[in-house]
């Protein structure tokens, strides 16, 4: 369907409306799709614009969690990991750790912990846990640093796009019925007899406001869910306490490997990661409270700086803030607890309803977004808001998931069963297959693509979540901006002045939040 023709779909009757088109939203969507419930979900802006597209990238387990004794939290999310590489192998895959030691004690020690790990998997292990010496760590990984290395220890766990992921949620919803749209807000909640029945929504780039029905409404609006929740009743107490999550990407020669490092105990108390990634490496993350929810939480000098430091003793070449190609923040939505630090507080997700009938879903985390739809509409069921059907969701193939293994490029391969549409694309229009700029992998036909099935409406969109440009190189992004932005003009029917007010804004974002 059209834009258009979405808006206008919204205006039926639905059993349910979904507030939010991150990680969560998306996939609640997905499972009351395929239970048989007419389904709605409006986004106030690009699906997985704020926490779902800033994600370390790892599908995994938690190996801190384990550590900190929440074994049930763990084993849910390994179980979950395995779904995902099953429903979306182009977009899912295994990833190999090093875990490096520098004291004679630690191997043993590292080295149970991530065996019991690897255990708890069971047949979904993505392969097996190992200890090496530091000869062998070096040549696994040879810009490790060696003064003191007394060996590592390797292990498996996944990693993904989160962006295309969160895309591919969202288009296998609208496969199998729901009615799906961005750049859709909700400015109001319907009630009919103190009960909610609905909201009122607008479209961003028309300001034109409709009414969507529904007998039962869910926020899952991540860092956003006060204020949905404020919508439903003013003054109520905040759920969220919101911490920011800050990576730098840097060029792939860092780590010279395809393994990643795990850095088991910072002074903050956290792990930190270099994830090779996309051809580049991600290292991150910090957790620091945020004062408040907001799309681009922005970071600070003292983040990139604990960065390079942390990661610092354990390469070979020091990274200097001359190396970092881009810097991303997201904001955690967690369920605020007891916890005196925000790296402490569990990402257990949180279901309840409020006495009008809304249904909030947050907290949780990237791996486990399944599971929490599931829980949010059984939930549901228990509540007596929904009759009882079936969840199908361990089973349903994403958007794109091809039936065989994808070989070749590792960038089209995202795309699945629909990467020969690209090839195709790039055959009949030859400079369509030209990337975006030097420095990227990406070429123009991902921009037509991107727009003709993508639901990319602005420049940030295709830069940013379509592509991961911005987040791959911030300086390369820009350069691209203007081909860019002049290319989806033509296929949006833009003007002029159209492609210079994306090109200003995406300047102004990308050099306020993703370069140094």
């Amino acid at each position: 369907m059209t834009r258009e023709e979405t808006f206008l779909a919204l205006q039926d009757d639905f059993d349910i409306l979904i507030i939010g088109g991150g990680a969560t939203g998306l996939g609640i969507a997905i499972d009351a799709a395929t239970r048989g419930f007419r389904t709605a979900l409006v986004e106030g802006g690009d699906f997985a614009q704020a926490t779902s597209s800033r994600a370390t990238k790892l599908v995994h387990g938690g190996v801190r969690y384990l550590a900190s004794g929440q074994v049930h939290l763990v084993y849910e999310a390994l179980h979950e990991r395995a779904v995902m590489l099953r429903n979306a192998p182009h977009l899912v895959h295994a990833q190999p750790f090093v875990m490096p030691t520098y004291t004679w004690h630690e191997l043993p020690y590292y080295g149970a912990g991530l065996m019991l790990y690897n255990l708890m998997s069971g047949r979904a292990s993505l392969g097996p846990t190992s200890i090496l010496g530091a000869k062998a760590t070096k040549a696994r990984v040879p810009n490790i640093a060696t003064k003191g290395l007394t060996g590592s220890v390797v292990f498996h766990d996944g990693q993904f796009n989160d962006a295309r992921l969160a895309l591919a949620l969202a288009q296998t919803a609208a496969d199998h019925g729901a009615v799906i749209q961005n750049y859709a807000r909700c400015m109001r909640l319907l009630s009919t007899v103190g009960r909610l029945s609905g909201a009122i929504v607008t479209d961003a780039e028309t300001g034109t406001e409709y009414t969507v029905h529904a007998k039962t409404v869910i926020n899952a609006t991540g860092i956003f869910t006060d204020e949905i929740r404020e919508l439903d009743d003013p003054g109520i107490p905040p759920l969220l306490t919101v911490s920011r999550g800050t990576h730098i990407v840097v060029g792939p020669e860092f780590l010279g490997s395809n393994s990643a490092i795990m850095v088991p105990k910072t002074k903050d108390g956290r792990v930190i990661f270099a994830i090779p990634w996309q051809g580049k490496v991600v290292i991150g993350t910090t957790d620091l409270p945020a004062p408040s929810s907001q799309m681009e939480p922005g970071h600070s000098r003292d983040e990139i700086d604990f960065l390079i430091e942390t990661i610092g003793p354990y390469l070979t070449r020091t990274v200097q803030p001359s190396d970092v190609l881009s810097v991303f923040s997201g904001l955690r939505p967690l369920v605020t607890g007891k916890a005196s630090k925000t790296s402490k507080i569990s990402r257990e997700h949180h279901i309840d309803a409020s006495p009008h009938g809304l249904v909030t879903v947050a907290g949780g985390k990237w791996t486990t977004y399944r599971r929490m739809a599931e829980d949010t509409l059984n939930f549901m069921v228990r509540e007596g808001m929904i009759e009882k059907r079936p969840c199908i969701t361990d089973k349903v193939k994403l958007h794109g998931a091809p039936m065989e293994p994808v070989g070749g490029d590792a960038f089209l391969r995202e795309y699945g069963s629909e990467a020969s549409e690209l090839q195709a694309m790039a055959e009949v229009e030859p400079t369509l297959s030209q990337t975006i700029d030097a420095a990227l992998p990406y070429t123009f036909a991902q921009i037509i693509f991107a727009v003709r099935f993508e639901m990319a409406r602005t420049l940030e969109d295709v830069l940013s979540r379509r592509t991961r440009s911005l987040l791959l190189d911030s300086a390369a992004a820009l350069r691209a901006a203007p081909a860019v932005a002049s290319l989806m003009a033509r296929e949006l029917g833009k003007d002029q002045t159209w492609v210079e007010q994306q090109i200003t804004a995406f300047a102004a974002l990308a050099e306020r939040n993703y370069m140094l």
